[in-house]
């Protein structure tokens, strides 16, 4: 590979969570690692709180080098990575566990390294838990009690054919505006894990949950090609090993602030729905999967993850 100047910059970084997230203190944990092993010739800024936009708006500036490193959901990156689209898909995770075991595998690396051919490089995951369903009207027991329900769905294709699927009526909306939206009545409800859920003060208008944990789409960490492409050998290996610590120490955190989150909610007194049957749900979100039927490579990697022990 062609020597590349050890050129010192600072490298701009987005999240669209607030400042005290478990993702945004894992990027300053990965700051504080790059600056210290560069001997302070790197470092990172980081714009928290949807300073640079929201998620569809940055990973577009990412891909053209305007932002040089991004945490995102892997859902918006699904319209242009169709190997992000099968992490997101609806009921495919058994459980967190399986999770990580197909994140730090094989199926992992190569769903990371598929980014590039898009311009981005995929530097590590981070968790998101799984994501379950929330509204102002009525407890969800089953599919039918969707029905009419207007539900706030990331801005992802695939998020809004599982919604409809699901019999709710999806809105496609900006993070952002899914606080002013419940309290307008524009959206019923939404969906999302429990951090993000109470963090928000969602909870406080939407007293239903239903534990569907559709899906456990994590986020993933992704940088500009034109930065990486800026970077010496020694650097991009430096920016790779900061980005998987921090990872690991994320995800403890995490798991931490899952547990306080619900916590708080049930205390609360929010109306917790544990589903005595996941079938229907399951069963309504099948047709999702024949999408990639016709093309081999995805049903192959569809299948891997099933197969993940």
């Amino acid at each position: 590979m062609t020597a590349v100047p050890a050129v010192a910059r600072e490298f701009r970084v987005t999240d669209t969570q607030a400042g005290d997230y478990p993702t945004v203190q894992a990027l300053e944990l990965m700051g504080r690692l790059v600056r210290e092993r560069t001997g302070g010739r790197h470092s990172l800024r980081i714009f928290h709180s949807r300073q640079l936009g929201e998620e569809k708006d940055t990973i577009e500036q990412t891909r053209i080098g305007a932002i040089d490193i991004n945490r995102t959901n892997v859902a918006p990156l699904a319209s242009f990575v169709p190997e992000a689209n099968i992490l997101a898909l609806p009921f495919l995770f058994r459980s967190v566990e399986h999770l990580h075991r197909v994140l730090d595998g094989p199926v992992g690396e190569d769903i990371l390294a598929s980014f590039e051919r898009h311009g981005l490089i995929g530097l590590a995951f981070y968790d998101s838990g799984a994501r379950s369903i929330y509204n102002t009207v009525r407890p969800v027991r089953t599919p039918a009690d969707l029905k009419g329900l207007r539900i706030r769905v990331q801005q992802s294709d695939l998020m809004v054919e599982m919604m409809r699927a699901l019999g709710a009526e999806p809105v496609a909306l900006p993070y952002g505006q899914v606080g002013i939206g419940l309290s307008t009545g524009l959206i019923h409800g939404a969906e999302n894990n429990w951090p993000s859920y109470v963090t928000t003060d969602h909870f406080r208008a939407a007293r239903h949950l239903t534990l569907t944990e559709h899906t456990m789409s994590p986020e993933v960490l992704v940088m500009s090609k034109r930065a990486w492409e800026s970077l010496t050998d020694d650097d991009r290996a430096t920016f790779r090993a900061a980005a998987r610590e921090s990872a690991a120490w994320m995800r403890k955190q995490w798991q931490e602030l899952e547990a306080r989150s619900r916590t708080d909610a049930e205390r609360s007194g929010v109306t917790v729905v544990a589903l005595a049957d996941r079938a229907p749900f399951e069963a309504a979100v099948q047709p999702l999967f024949a999408r990639f039927a016709g093309e081999p490579h995805l049903a192959a990697l569809v299948e891997r993850i099933r197969q993940a022990r």
